[in-house]
């Protein structure tokens, strides 16, 4: 399950890495479902690149597709963003404790040589 999980984030993190998907995650964000074409409208690429980008965004379960007719609808999921969100929380929470640690001891350190 775990490994499960790390391989659905690594696709999560990989598709978010580019800017034209995370405009798209954007678009899409606003919660209306939309076709290739108005996302496509939005950007200065070739309807293949727009297509590419939306399968990379469906295998990372990003936006599902439905199809209606030969219309192609996007819609967000949400679910892969929020297991994103939680992933970088709890690393946050993590290292933000860590450099709390770090200064705690930095001062003690320096009122130790204070009273020296």
């Amino acid at each position: 399950m775990a490994m499960q999980r790390r391989s659905s984030l690594d696709r999560t993190f990989r598709a978010l890495a580019d800017g034209t998907r995370r405009s798209m995650i954007h678009a899409l964000g606003r919660g209306e479902a939309r076709t290739a074409g108005e996302l496509g409208r939005r950007f200065r690429s070739a309807q293949p690149t727009i297509s590419r980008h939306l399968k990379v965004l469906e295998r990372a379960g990003l936006v599902e597709r439905t199809i209606q007719g030969r219309l192609h609808r996007f819609r967000l999921r949400q679910k892969p963003l929020d297991e994103a969100a939680g992933w970088i929380a709890r690393h946050r929470a993590f290292w933000e404790g860590a450099v709390g640690q770090l200064d705690q001891l930095l001062a003690e350190v320096a009122r130790d040589d204070d009273s020296r």
